[in-house]
């Protein structure tokens, strides 16, 4: 039983939870109950609201909010929500027509865009309250498709939450349908280049980056992949069906050779042109739409129609998939022309026919509104090559959550024009690596590509360590999905969806949550000529917190400025963080042999990684104690389904020991003496010092002063007075060592 729904000669309310309400008003008295391209589910159960109704006024209360309507046409003066707490200075009421401002939501794509840009909305606001307007959306249900609404309709959804932002998601993914679980693969790394690759320089490329130890799961064949050198009299090339056999002579084998590396295979396509009559699929295509073939009459482009989407599928893509195309890059730039937007025809009918043999369905595409997270995965479209860029996708991407978009897959290092710059590309691919997909892309320009070995050896050996680094996250990142599946948990989370009273987690825009366990800032300027490292602001909640890589530890008390060279991202473990890896990352995505449990000291905690899907699906339990020294290990589901010789390695950060090696059997593991590794700040103070452009003489001055000093406050004496860049590296470097606690 759904929450009360008061309905008048041309308005209805109805209460779906106690904080989210659908205002509806019709002037031909017509309300919509079926499906919308937005909206999957209305129904959340009963709801507890006090109704009071007069012949006049209605005034709903439930606990979170109290919404007042002086029945008519609905306008401010006569419709207002206000909300029970106080999240904005004068009171957090909305009156009808006002726009909410809210912690924004994304953007169709990032074509063009050299920086930042204005963002759709969300369903988030710091003011407790935001819409979700559904008025023009299209109905929809499986026999019928999508038609448009008969009658003109205000359609809204109300969002008062407060700052309980996840609650929020989560009624909003309810509402709107599920994320689905991508496949394993999808969370890999991509190779992406648009190059006219023949079929034996591209296997060729992916043998080598087998041999250079470099992991990949996804290859990208962007548009050269069919013919774009056609007669004249048919346009342009840029769409295509038809294998470009001057290139790839034999198509079967070029895609079989790739499923033997371990690799999926995705087919760039811009549809807008149709099938016209060079393509190899036209006879069949004709026949079935009744084309005059001798007049080479093209079929044109039409989602909407139900004939051309037959023809689309049965006759064009699926040879193609029996062939070994494993799902497709849909590469719409079209805009939307009357009707439906097609990009959201195409998204939609791509994904459902990706999902026809019962697999975990795929595609490729630009965002097209609120519901799009329903058909991943999303393709930002094409970035400029500059720091700029950088520097605005890690907010890009966090804030995209806030209307439930969590799945982007970006450019990782920049598309198109901008300019060499080794440090921008190997930052950019940090990001990628710590982003939810890592797919390597450029343009056709030869000077323009991500290889590793492309840049100078010490980037090169960097890059290929961070790609390994990607796959190692496998087993993380795929626990991870299913939470976003099961229980509408994005994977990338602003900090304030955790911490909604902390003006700081709104100021640090560019630093996220990645996962349960794991916190990100990354570096998106340039290096420090002087110093060879480059810094980001970082705000640490409340708590300890652990670099990944070297075990610094951070106490949660403000923001502070960290810096960190080429070869290092600031990742940041949460106390009692359990972290799975795979030990031995190889291209492919099959299940690890080996283990790797990264343990950070803290809280008592357990993590439940998933491996599978459905019926076939293993649940690993860790549970750790650090109290007693005792780790845990529990084994749930088909065991089938895993290596027949796994082992697990716990590996305790901060800590003297040995790794730990046990066989895959539930059990329990005694960690053992615990002795804490010593930071000596002296060492790092060394390193940082003597990378430095300084003088020599001044190197050894400051570092002996700093050895001498014996507390607190004969250090800040040391080095207070120094030049703010010298200053704030010193600093950090006391902040996160052990011993200073100690001073």
């Amino acid at each position: 039983m759904a929450g009360p729904v008061i309905e008048g000669e041309n308005y209805r309310i109805s209460v779906l939870t106690e904080s989210l309400v659908r205002l509806e008003y019709s002037e031909d008295g017509v309300f919509e109950d079926g499906q919308t391209q937005v909206v999957q589910n209305r129904d959340f159960g009963p709801v507890a609201c006090e109704v009071v109704e007069t012949e006049a006024v209605l005034d709903l209360h439930t606990e979170h909010l109290h919404l007042h309507f002086e029945k008519g046409p609905f306008a401010p003066d006569r419709l207002f929500i206000e909300l029970k707490g106080q999240y904005a200075v004068y009171g957090s009421r909305w009156h009808y027509g006002d726009q909410p401002e809210t912690l924004k939501g994304t953007s169709r794509t990032l074509d063009e865009v050299d920086g930042a840009m204005e963002l759709e909305d969300g369903i988030l606001s710091k003011a407790g309250y935001a819409l979700l307007d559904d008025s023009v959306s299209y109905l929809y249900d499986d026999e019928s498709g999508f038609r448009a609404r008969s009658y003109p309709e205000v359609d809204l959804y109300f969002f008062g939450y407060g700052r309980d932002y996840l609650r929020a998601l989560k009624d909003f993914y309810h509402l709107t349908g599920q994320p689905p679980l991508l496949p394993r693969y999808a969370l890999g790394n991509w190779w992406s280049r648009y190059w006219p690759y023949t079929s034996q320089e591209y296997t060729d490329l992916m043998d080598r980056f087998k041999a250079e130890g470099v992991p990949l799961a996804v290859s990208v064949i962007d548009m050269d992949w069919h013919k774009t050198a056609i007669p004249a009299r048919f346009g342009s090339g840029w769409t295509g069906y038809s294998w470009n056999r001057d290139l790839i002579p034999d198509p079967a084998a070029f895609l079989n050779g790739l499923h033997e590396r371990g690799l999926k295979v995705t087919l760039n396509v811009h549809p807008a042109d149709g099938i016209r009559a060079f393509e190899d699929a036209y006879p069949k295509v004709a026949k079935r739409l009744g084309l005059d073939a001798e007049k080479e009459e093209a079929a044109s482009f039409d989602f909407y129609s139900p004939a051309f989407r037959e023809a689309y599928f049965e006759d064009v893509h699926h040879p193609l998939e029996n062939q070994g195309v494993d799902f497709w890059w849909i590469d719409w730039q079209q805009g939307s022309h009357g009707k439906m937007d097609p990009l959201w025809l195409l998204n939609h009918y791509h994904y459902l026919d990706n999902c026809r043999k019962g697999q975990a369905g795929l595609i490729l595409s630009r965002y097209g509104g609120p519901g799009s997270h329903r058909y991943p995965i999303g393709f930002s479209g094409d970035t400029i090559v500059t720091w700029e860029s950088l520097a605005f996708q890690p907010y890009f991407t966090s804030t995209a959550s806030n209307i439930g978009y969590t799945w982007w897959s970006h450019d990782i290092g920049g598309h198109m024009r901008g300019y060499y710059d080794e440090d921008l590309a190997l930052r950019w691919l940090q990001f990628g690596v710590f982003s939810p997909i890592n797919r390597l892309h450029s343009s056709c320009n030869a000077f323009n590509s991500k290889e590793p070995w492309f840049y100078s050896s010490e980037t090169c050996r960097l890059m290929k360590q961070y790609l390994r680094l990607r796959h190692s996250l496998l087993p993380y990142l795929y626990t991870m999905n299913v939470a976003t599946h099961e229980e509408g948990l994005p994977l990338v989370q602003p900090l304030y969806y955790h911490y909604p009273n902390e003006e700081e987690a709104y100021e640090a825009k560019n630093q996220y949550f990645f996962g349960s366990e794991l916190m990100v800032a990354p570096i998106t300027e340039a290096l420090d000529p002087v110093f060879h490292s480059a810094s980001v602001s970082v705000w640490f909640p409340d708590g300890v917190w652990y670099d990944f890589f070297h075990d610094w530890k951070y106490e949660g008390r403000g923001k502070l400025t960290v810096f960190r060279t080429s070869q290092d991202i600031p990742v940041f473990a949460r106390a009692g963080a359990i972290i799975p890896m795979d030990a031995q990352p190889q291209t492919g995505v099959d299940l690890p042999e080996m283990l790797d449990w990264h343990l950070f000291p803290g809280d008592n905690r357990s993590f439940v990684l998933v491996e599978g899907e459905g019926a076939s699906k293993v649940e690993t339990r860790l549970t750790v104690d650090w109290d007693e020294r005792k780790i845990r290990l529990d084994l749930t589901g088909d065991l089938a389904l895993l290596p027949e010789k796994r082992q697990h390695r716990f590996l305790l950060h901060t800590f003297e020991t040995a790794p730990i090696l046990v066989d895959n059997q539930s059990q329990e593991i005694a960690m053992g003496e615990l002795q804490s590794r010593p930071f000596a700040k002296e060492d790092r103070m060394f390193e940082l010092l003597k990378s430095a452009n300084l003088a020599y003489d001044r190197k050894n001055e400051l570092f002996a002063a700093c050895s001498r000093a014996k507390d607190w406050k004969q250090l800040m004496k040391v080095i207070t007075p120094l030049e703010e860049g010298l200053r704030q590296r010193l600093f950090e470097v006391i902040y996160s060592s052990e011993e200073g606690e100690d001073l």
